[in-house]
């Protein structure tokens, strides 16, 4: 029988153009160094907002990844 081990991170991914966006960033950022990401958890979403209009979106990640055992 197989084992399983998983981490969790959680990062902050930012964007000027979606929270989306801002996610996307976060877990292309983590990919950099971190091997065999298996998913991911939206936690939070927030926005600046400057002149009635949002500026920049932030977006909380928690990102799964294997460790090995």
């Amino acid at each position: 029988m197989a084992s399983y081990v998983a981490k969790v991170i959680e990062v902050i991914g930012t964007s000027e153009i979606s929270w989306e966006d801002a996610a996307a960033q976060a877990v292309k950022a983590a990919a950099r160094t971190l091997h065999g990401i298996t998913g991911v958890e939206i936690t939070n979403m927030t926005a600046k907002v400057e002149d009635g209009k949002i500026v920049s979106y932030k977006t909380t990640v928690k990102i799964a990844f294997a460790v090995d055992v």
